[in-house]
């Protein structure tokens, strides 16, 4: 920024107001060159029309970023700017904010020097933050402006400050638990010495640690695996499981009693599964884990996955739909009878997908139900019951009950045998559009397996409009590595066929050049660092969308095989799985590698 000492001079600026005038902020953002004279006019014009702030109509026309326009108005103020990207941060001095609080609202602590705390803050401005770290520790603040990469960086310093903790936690607290008494071991425990033992003070507090270690690392599920010498704890972060941490084998008996009590589940009983559910709430989240307890040899195992409940709904481009595809998605949700199939293995993410298709056509005109096993989002609107096979109450007999309810949609959690398929297509014919999953390896892989359950071929032509297949894949960080992927390396992948396809579909949402040859277009690599260990960060889906067309229902009719289907369909402009995964690995959302990992799986 090129602004001057003169410029300072005209504006005598008083910073414990913490505020900068309109007139104040289009000066020096004229100063800083950012943006030309003629825009921020324009802007300036757009903002009294609009009674808003000339950085933020800036902001909204791209013309500036929020952290370019913190800078300006931080300078205004006269309040220094930090750097915090590869700085790390005393523990003492960090741990003087609290997590959630830092996370919240986006302020951090740095530096402390006698009386005096030096936070930096994405908004100086926000004086309710900056008075309450005041009050808790007592000392004088001192704001810094710092960008969202800086804040990234910090905030990531908690996460590994609490895994110290807990390694502090388990050496200080393991030895206090006292889980053998009179001489009997935690299997031969009695109802009421497992109760003591869950409300003992260090189980609740390991408890307590894994659960809200899980919740920063942005896992989906926690193993807790009793071993012979010792209890070994897993996350499942971005689709893989990695070893978090081993306790003490002395602990398993207490932290399985203390997840039972929060499960609402039977203490005594360790010969048979279990499941149950139960919520946590954070500063930042309200986290719903669906828990699942299987005896094993060495004692019960414990699968928790994790559900936030406060989470943005999803829209189907950030899901990774694009193009045609997209656009397919769309057409298929305009109908108002017929079936809309999701396939995949477990943990694709075809929940996702339907929760996000239905909350797209939960509209005030029409009557959304759904069974299913279990109910993983509560959405508003829409009537939502959960199966229960112990007392007689399964899929087929839940959408048989959901008829009588005078549905527009139905919901279905999966398809599993003839009766509900039957079911789904009955409710089809008669004036309902059905949305389910299935468990199939591909899209057209579903049209078979539905036959299987004994569909008739004409039924099927007549109900289903659409199959989309889908897994997920992990996405590469912003520090990836662009290369090239020649001919002989392209043809290890693919064939030369499919890279074709990928091209056509940079073509027609023209992110290349026409005439751009596959050897033109770069690929990407991931590059691990601080805040990206292995190189990537959180998951997108590749699908394929097959939707019927009159060709592949003459297929269907004549029982043609997945392959022959799905030949048609990539006729018609279907993208298969490999090859949305290999489009998304030349955008640089993914890397090929990972592509290959998943559709292999």
């Amino acid at each position: 920024m090129r602004a001057a000492i003169h410029l300072a001079a005209r504006y005598t600026l008083h910073t414990n107001s913490m505020q900068v005038s309109e007139s104040e902020l289009k000066e020096f953002i004229l100063d800083s060159g950012l943006v030309s004279r003629k825009d921020v006019d324009a802007a300036d014009e757009e903002a009294k029309r609009k009674k808003q702030s000339i950085g933020d109509i800036l902001i909204a026309q791209g013309l500036l970023s929020s952290d370019s326009l913190r800078r300006i108005k931080a300078y205004v103020l006269g309040i220094p700017f930090v750097n915090l990207k590869d700085k790390k941060i005393d523990l003492n001095v960090l741990s003087l904010i609290p997590e959630p609080i830092a996370r919240t609202h986006s302020i951090v602590a740095f530096k402390k020097d006698g009386n005096s705390l030096e936070v930096a803050m994405l908004d100086t401005e926000d004086l309710p933050s900056i008075d309450s770290v005041r009050k808790t520790t007592g000392l004088k603040i001192l704001p810094r402006l710092t960008d969202d990469e800086s804040l990234k960086n910090v905030l990531l310093q908690y996460q590994k400050s609490l895994k110290e903790e807990f390694g502090d936690l388990i050496t200080t607290e393991a030895g206090r638990i006292n889980l053998i008494k009179d001489g009997q071991s935690g299997d031969e425990a009695s109802g009421e010495d497992l109760k003591k033992m869950a409300e003992d003070l260090p189980i609740v507090r390991i408890v307590d640690t894994l659960l809200r270690h899980a919740i920063i690392q942005k896992a989906s599920d926690i193993h807790i695996e009793p071993m012979e010498t010792e209890v070994l704890v897993r996350y499942r972060i971005d689709g893989v499981l990695h070893d978090a941490m081993t306790l003490p084998r002395t602990a398993a008996p207490g932290i399985t009693a203390r997840i039972k009590v929060l499960a609402n589940l039977k203490l005594d009983e360790k010969r048979l599964p279990q499941d149950g559910r139960f919520k946590m709430e954070t500063e930042a989240d309200k986290v719903s884990f669906r828990v699942s307890l299987l005896p094993t040899y060495y004692g019960e195992k414990i699968v928790m996955r994790l559900l936030r409940e406060t989470g943005e709904g999803f829209t189907l481009d950030v899901l990774g739909f694009h193009g045609s595809g997209l656009e397919r998605v769309h057409q298929s949700m305009k109908q108002t009878t017929g079936i809309i199939l999701i396939s995949g293995p477990t943990g694709s993410g075809k929940t996702t997908t339907l929760y996000t298709i239905l909350d797209i056509l939960n509209t005030p005109d029409v009557n959304i139900s759904t069974v299913e096993d279990p109910i993983e989002y509560q959405m508003k609107r829409v009537n939502q019951t959960q199966v229960n096979p112990a007392i007689g109450f399964t899929f087929a007999n839940g959408l048989r009950a959901l008829l009588r309810q005078d549905p527009n949609i139905i919901m279905v959690g999966e398809i599993r045998d003839a009766e509900t398929a039957s079911l789904a297509i009955n409710a089809a014919l008669t004036g309902h559009l059905v949305l389910s999953t299935i468990h199939t390896n591909s899209a057209a892989g579903a049209i078979p397996r539905l036959m299987d359950m004994g569909v008739e071929p004409f039924l099927l032509v007549s109900t289903l409009r659409m199959v989309m297949g889908q897994r997920l894949v992990r996405r590469l960080c912003d520090g990836k590595e662009q290369y090239a992927l020649d001919a002989m390396e392209r043809s290890k992948v693919a064939s030369d066929d499919k890279f074709d396809n990928v091209m056509k579909a940079l073509l027609e949402e023209k992110l290349v050049k026409e005439g751009t040859t596959m050897d033109k277009v770069p690929f990407y690599k991931p590059v691990p660092s601080a805040q990206c260990e292995d190189g990537y960060s959180g998951r997108i889906g590749i699908h394929e969308v097959l939707m019927l067309s009159s060709a592949l229902r003459e297929l269907i009719l004549h029982n043609a095989a997945p392959d022959a289907i799905e030949a048609q369909a990539r006729k018609e402009g279907m993208l298969t799985m490999l090859e949305d995964g290999l489009y998304k690995s030349t955008r640089g959302i993914t890397s090929v590698e990972e592509v290959l990992r998943a559709v292999s799986e």
